[in-house]
């Protein structure tokens, strides 16, 4: 009798890759959720607020280069090495943010995990394209969406209590082992795969390109701290760099979203900025123009993550449907979830519409997240995926630190009283659903072309 109908990312074949991969995943969103959390505490401990908005840019910074990283080392010397690597160093961040005794070592610390969590981001999906077969890979990618949903329910809590009633140094620390059982679990997976042949041509450069990159967020960030002269000279330069550092990391035609594997990179940017430019507005939102406490702030971020797995399930229960029209059905979904929360931002409404709004953002995100991962393992070539899995990340994370950058830029004109709190943040959430709106209009180009203009990017990217 055909086995056929048992296959899936938990038979006995995959099961211990499948868990191995999950917990990497959970416990790596579960410190990015709680480090938030926790971060009021540990400047006031280690008496640096002024670093306040380091932490976060020095993870992101140095994840790009680990990207870049993740993806030269898997194509060159496999994947099995770019993991390890990752979880070495996140796990030595952790080691070094959880011992910190000044803001300069826990800054440095987390640059140290952002190195490694971007080696192991791109590290993921080349293993999910060289473990699991293509009729697997929506079930792996709604799984690893799905993932993220305890850290987002449970992690700012769980944080919190840890902080409180023991030190925040646990919230690092404590994650230690835990990592090292998900790593346990998928190395023998990882040891069967193939190693590549040594051809693929060595990619140094691109690690400079990756530095420049990330001076590029680094340099934006410090500028949107700031609403004088020197400001915008930072953020010209920030803004060049950005340029020049991005240009070879990212499929030649992303910003114009030419057809394939170019537009769904940057539909990868385009669902993460919008998404997490609001996310970080929406507690603000409600506390200071509504006067929520704190927990009852964040019960739109937990709506979010139910929406955001519910959709990532059902898409992988469809693979039949066209990941392009999911993608299109993402984006549509995620413009209404965000164009909804400017009825919270207005003072008159009370607030609770974000509850509902941002559980129809949560939608878009779980149609749409994993619709990218899928795609792109469809058309990038083997001797290329990490590369190009790296290049999806970059997309991410870029797209993230600029929405949220800009948003921060609002908030502080706002607090300096160039223009209400209110106003910021309708002028963000109408920036932030136009990209929604430009992602649905241009996901319908994240198709594979034609063989022969196929053919004519590979030869440009190669």
């Amino acid at each position: 009798m055909s086995n056929v109908g048992t296959v899936g990312v938990f038979d006995r074949r995959h099961r211990l890759t499948t868990a191995g991969l999950l917990m990497l995943v959970t416990f790596i969103a579960f410190e990015s959720m709680a480090v938030a959390t926790a971060m009021p505490t540990v400047v006031r401990e280690l008496d640096g607020l002024v670093w306040y908005a380091w932490p976060f840019t020095a993870f992101l910074v140095a994840q790009v280069v680990g990207m870049v990283l993740g993806g030269d080392v898997s194509d060159r010397r496999g994947a099995r090495v770019a993991l390890l690597w990752g979880v070495g160093f996140f796990a030595l961040g952790l080691v070094a943010s959880g011992s910190a005794a000044d803001m300069t070592l826990f800054v440095a610390g987390r640059a140290v995990q952002g190195l490694g969590g971007g080696l192991i981001a791109v590290s993921l999906y080349v293993v999910a394209g060289q473990a699991y077969a293509a009729e697997l890979r929506p079930q792996l990618f709604g799984a690893f969406s799905a993932a993220w949903v305890f850290p987002a329910l449970f992690g700012p809590v769980i944080a919190g209590a840890i902080t409180t009633h023991t030190s925040w140094r646990w919230v690092f620390l404590g994650i230690l082992p835990l990592v090292a059982v998900g790593l346990v679990l998928v190395l023998p997976s990882i040891a069967r795969l193939a190693v590549p042949d040594g051809t693929a041509r060595p990619a140094s450069s691109r690690r400079w390109w990756a530095v420049l990159a990330g001076v590029g967020i680094g340099a934006l960030q410090y500028a949107g701290q700031r609403l004088d002269l020197v400001a915008l000279v930072v953020a010209v330069i920030g803004v060049v760099a950005l340029a020049a550092g991005l240009r070879p990391l990212l499929p030649p035609g992303t910003v114009i979203a030419r057809r394939g594997l170019p537009t769904v990179v940057a539909s990868r940017g385009l669902l993460a900025g919008s998404f997490f430019g609001i996310d970080t507005l929406l507690p603000l939102t409600l506390t200071e123009v509504h006067g929520y406490s704190a927990t009852a702030a964040g019960i739109p971020l937990t709506t979010g993550a139910i929406g955001w797995s519910l959709a990532s399930t059902l898409s992988a229960r469809r693979p039949e449907v066209s990941r392009v029209r999911l993608l299109q059905i993402g984006f549509v979904l995620l413009a209404l979830g965000l164009a909804g929360t400017a009825v919270a931002a207005l003072p008159s409404t009370g607030g609770w519409t974000a509850y509902v709004s941002w559980a129809v953002a949560g939608l878009g995100m779980g149609l749409g997240m994993p619709s990218v991962g899928v795609l792109l393992l469809d058309q990038s070539p083997e001797h290329r995926r990490g590369a190009d899995s790296a290049s999806l990340q970059i997309s991410d994370v870029v797209g993230s630190a600029l929405c949220v950058g800009f948003a921060g830029v609002l908030v502080a004109a706002a607090a300096t009283g160039v223009l209400p709190l209110t106003a910021a943040l309708l002028v963000a959430i109408a920036v932030f659903s136009g990209l929604a709106l430009l992602g649905s209009l241009v996901a319908g180009r994240a198709a594979a072309p034609s063989a022969e203009a196929a053919r004519a990017t590979t030869l440009a990217t190669s």
